[in-house]
């Protein structure tokens, strides 16, 4: 199952308490303070793995806690320190506080790691508190709290192409065409409801990463249909593919729907507008299509590149043009 919003309470371990302790030895009636200090706690880290591609493992389990440092021992002996807890979430997970929305971090690359909660302090123990005029102390410090945040990870699938457009525009087919990914194709809205990612064999061991975003409606900007759901997705990819409907179930016309995405793009984002934009005309293989493809490339004024998902046809060509939007050589 694909998740890819969760909040999680996590907490870092306390700190040790300091030791209160004096030196006993035979023969050595005066040996002084010798309680060390506890151990620090342990802290709580997000770690970025790109082998992973949802957010599911939290979607039960909401608590996590770091180790408690130990506390320190005679002989001045410093407690343990707690170990950290690393939780692993996929590439592209934006970190916010789930209470105030500040973002913690932007987890984009493999390895990268975050300390989200950091462990308290060890108290130190009596053997700190020994002065010329105060050689008995009996006193130690308490280890410092850990913190305990609420956590709200959002997970932003990263792309070199995302592919956009109405429903049943034929986004799946293409993506299942394309690489070895197979979503879930039919003919009735949302049958894509979940992101999902196919990987593009480019030749001489270069590949090109295609998301296939579910499709929008008018008023997803504001929500409507899947709306942010999957909007926030279309943001971490280098280029748009717009799928363009030759012959749209619903008899909507094929050029309008062209400008209803583009409109909720620019009602979601602006800078989305300014991202490279590559526009296909899918389902070439039914008649009439050189008149649509004709109007089209009319009304926005650039290529518009002809192909089929079903049969194949004109796929080469939006693969190299693809890569090249993309920066792939």
């Amino acid at each position: 199952m694909f998740v890819d919003r969760v909040v999680i309470e996590v907490s870092s371990g306390k700190g040790g308490d300091g030791c209160i302790s004096f030196r006993r030895e035979k023969y050595v009636p005066k040996g002084g303070p010798d309680g060390g200090d506890g151990g620090r706690g342990g802290d709580v880290v997000l770690r970025a793995r790109r082998d992973m591609d949802t957010l599911y493992k939290y979607r039960f389990v909401h608590s996590f806690k770091a180790e408690n440092g130990r506390p320190g021992m005679g002989k001045k002996m410093t407690g343990r320190d707690g170990e950290d807890l690393v939780l692993d979430v996929p590439c592209g997970t934006v970190v916010r506080d789930a209470d105030t929305g500040e973002i913690i971090a932007d987890l984009k690359e493999e390895g990268q790691e975050v300390v989200v909660a950091r462990g308290g302090k060890g108290g130190r123990g009596n053997a700190r508190f020994a002065t010329s005029t105060r050689q008995t102390p009996r006193i130690a410090e308490d280890g410092e709290p850990g913190q305990t945040r609420r956590l709200l990870l959002e997970l932003k699938l990263i792309a070199d192409v995302g592919i956009i457009g109405l429903p049943n525009a034929g986004k799946s087919t293409l993506i299942s065409r394309l690489s070895a990914a197979r979503p879930k194709i039919a003919d009735y809205p949302f049958t894509t409801l979940v992101p999902s990612l196919g990987v593009v064999d480019l030749g001489g061991g270069r590949t090109m990463v295609l998301a296939d975003i579910p499709g929008l409606i008018e008023g997803a900007h504001a929500g409507a249909g899947l709306g942010h759901e999957f909007l926030r997705h279309v943001e971490r990819t280098r280029v748009l593919l717009h799928l363009v409907e030759v012959r749209p179930l619903d008899g909507s016309d094929p050029v309008d729907n062209y400008f209803r995405i583009r409109r909720e793009l620019e009602l979601y984002s602006a800078e989305l507008m300014g991202r490279p934009e590559l526009v296909a005309l899918n389902k070439c293989d039914l008649d009439g299509w050189e008149k649509v493809l004709e109007r089209l490339s009319r009304r926005i004024g650039r290529r518009v590149f002809p192909i089929s998902a079903a049969t194949g046809f004109g796929l080469t060509d939006l693969v190299r043009e693809l890569a090249r939007l993309a920066g792939i050589s």
